[in-house]
């Protein structure tokens, strides 16, 4: 009940905050005009801003009640003032409601004002300024102002909601104005300022639509995760559909108004009267449609974004996957033709208006070729989904999860898949399907987690994989999914090297906490936006004399911009190494070193060294540097790449050159997709 109220308070502020934008806008278009030839319409559109201040102030004090209520617990405290005081108080919504109320009474006093005043552009314009304040203000505390990147999302959703107030504040202007041009009684006079006016509103009203799209478009995508199934499997997702729809339909009602109605008025009285009858009609139902597309813009920001909502039952037979299906040639011709037919669709459709073909050619020829288009651009890159296909995996990509995945799949899985995952275990010849390469093939890139998750607890090929869901617990499943995956990237991570590839960021990897000999402890995550990392996984007593010039070297390496931290590949309970660690003035781990290692030794494949067969190769010495962003960088394998970082002053170059670049990509994620 708290929800439904807060949504129509929500939508009672952003309606009559948006028509008081667009109604000053345009005003401050036609007061040219007006100041030429007195008009009602004017009087009676100005006359409604005070009403729309009191009512936009009624909505945020409604708004401020509900979300006290909503945040505290206590349906209660929305009647209830010193809640909101407190409210308004400790939380950073309440500040920024406390800002759009202050905006909001300077809105009321300018509205005010204007009322009593003669008419000037520039009181418009002013008021116009205050009330798209207000409204961008709001901008602070959506969902944009939340998410990573946060001021390139505030401000792209702050100009959709400013635009978008031009656009639909508008409307209401544009019917009075039509309806003093509808009757063939009306003077030539009332009929050239009608169209004067409106002229100058489509003219605004073009760039102003492209960028509540565009605007549009960023923040939606910034919501919704990059498969984009949220679009069809979650509430935002159906309300952005519903928007769109909507937005479609106006966007078809402006583009007849602009071209015909519009021009119509500068023409004789009577296609004048049939034109300003037509544009009073569809702009009535324009506004009725924008009403609506304002009422969904409001539930659509209460609703959980469609990149945090959970999927867990996949509802389709089938998704779309480009990943997938590209590499087959039939695929990508097929797609070729079907965005010719696409184009041809179009092409047929603007030449049956020119040439006027009969309405039934015109319509049938553009819709058999755009069923043909569309057949033959999405059949061929849908693939077979699950119920689970889109689930997020509950379990953290960490170096604890696929340590338990590397133990899980060689006591289960190496038989049939090969002790590296590459579908060459001693049993794979004899089955009738052969296994797929999960090391070197993408196949952790073309199917989504869920795919494997299905896969491992209902088995595949008709029992030739044999189900584990009642073998494996569900986190066990997960842990085997986050060891294919890390063993997959291990893969990929061959062309990194001891010299850093500059600018180009693309490793993610596992991560990891750890207690150290010296009494500290954290994650690798506690490194991001502090400073780069350097991971050495050492062996004793083979690394012992790398580690006595990294001892030398700490220093410098610090102030060079990153930490060392060392993770002993063997038993730490050898005296000498005991004694060794005691001088080490940078961590050395000693709880969570096996997992540690278990995991990132499966990023020790080289260009020169791709080590696929048999159990693998494990270096005895691994060096890997992090940028301060999170992102594997480079790294030094002795036993292939030669001296590389025994020169120490090569690596003070690599750790300053990742110190000088700014951020690229976002944090990596905690979880695989």
């Amino acid at each position: 009940m708290i929800e439904a109220v807060g949504s129509l308070f929500g939508f009672l502020q952003l309606a009559s905050n948006m028509v008081l934008v667009g109604g000053c806008v345009f005003l401050a278009i036609a007061e040219e005009r007006l100041s030429a030839v007195g008009q009602p319409w004017a009087v009676r559109l100005k006359s409604t801003f005070p009403w729309l201040a009191l009512l936009l102030l009624i909505g945020l004090f409604g708004l401020l009640a509900m979300t006290t209520a909503q945040a505290t617990g206590i349906g209660g405290n929305a009647l209830n003032p010193q809640a909101w005081w407190e409210f308004l108080q400790k939380t950073r919504v309440g500040f920024i409601w406390t800002l759009r109320a202050a905006s909001a009474l300077v809105v009321l006093a300018i509205v005010l004002y204007i009322r009593v005043s003669p008419s000037a552009r520039w009181r418009y314009v002013l008021c116009a300024s205050a009330a798209s304040l207000t409204i961008a203000l709001g901008a602070l505390s959506s969902h944009s102002a939340a998410e990573e990147q946060a001021v390139a999302g505030t401000l792209s959703y702050a100009l959709h909601l400013v635009a978008a107030s031009v656009w639909f504040g508008g409307l209401p202007g544009v019917v009075l104005v039509a309806s003093s041009s509808n009757t063939r009684t009306g003077t030539t006079e009332e009929r050239t300022h009608a169209g004067i006016v409106l002229s100058r509103f489509s003219a605004l009203a073009l760039p102003t639509m492209i960028a509540i799209v565009v605007s549009g478009l960023v923040v939606a995508n910034r919501m919704i995760d990059t498969n984009y199934a949220g679009l069809v499997a979650t509430t935002y997702g159906w309300l952005l559909i519903i928007k769109l729809t909507l937005l479609a339909l106006i966007l078809s009602i402006a583009s007849k108004a602009k071209s015909v109605w519009v021009p119509s008025l500068a023409q004789t009285p009577e296609r004048a009267a049939i034109g300003g009858q037509k544009l009073q009609t569809w702009v009535g139902v324009e506004f009725i449609l924008a009403i609506l597309l304002v009422i969904v813009a409001t539930l659509l920001a209460d609703a959980i974004p469609a990149k945090h909502d959970v999927i867990d039952n996949w509802p389709y037979p089938f998704r779309f996957s480009i990943d997938a299906t590209w590499d087959d040639w039939l695929v990508r011709t097929l797609v070729g033709i079907g965005i010719v037919f696409l184009i041809l669709t179009g092409l047929t459709y603007s030449l049956g208006r020119k040439k006027q073909w009969p309405t039934l050619w015109r319509i049938a020829v553009p819709t058999v070729l755009g069923i043909l288009g569309l057949s033959a651009t999405f059949y061929p890159i849908a693939v077979q989904s699950y119920p689970e296909t889109y689930r997020k995996t509950p379990v953290p990509f960490d170096a604890i999860s696929i340590a338990n995945g590397v133990d899980l799949f060689a006591a289960n899985c190496v038989p049939c898949h090969g002790p590296q995952a590459k579908g060459n275990g001693v049993l794979a010849k004899t089955l009738p399907k052969q296994p797929v390469d999960l090391l070197t093939e993408p196949h952790t890139a073309m199917h989504t987690a869920g795919d494997f998750f299905h896969w491992l607890t209902y088995g595949r090929f008709n029992g030739v994989m044999p189900p584990f869901g009642d073998k494996f617990s569900e986190e066990e499943r997960w842990d085997l999914l986050n060891f294919l995956h890390a063993n997959a990237r291990g893969y990929q991570s061959r062309i990194i090297a001891p010299r850093i590839l500059p600018q180009q960021p693309f490793m993610a990897t596992p991560n990891f906490s750890y207690t150290a000999h010296d009494g500290s402890s954290g994650t690798l995550k506690d490194y991001r936006g502090k400073q780069g990392l350097l991971l050495v996984l050492f062996s004793w007593p083979d690394s012992q004399e790398r580690l006595e010039q990294l001892r030398k070297a700490a220093a410098s390496i610090t102030e060079s911009g990153a930490a060392i931290l060392a993770v002993p590949m063997n038993d730490l309970t050898s005296k000498p190494l005991t004694s060794a660690m005691q001088e080490m003035p940078f961590p050395v781990v000693t709880q969570g070193a096996r997992e540690i290692s278990s995991s990132y030794v499966l990023f020790r494949r080289t260009i020169s060294t791709p080590d696929l067969f048999g159990e693998g190769i494990r270096p005895k010495h691994l060096e890997f540097l992090f940028d301060r962003f999170g992102y594997l960088r480079a790294r030094w394998i002795p036993e292939g790449d030669g001296p590389g970082w025994g020169d120490i002053d090569l690596l003070i170059q690599q750790i300053t050159q990742l110190k000088q670049e700014q951020e690229i990509l976002p944090p990596p994620g905690d979880h695989v997709h």
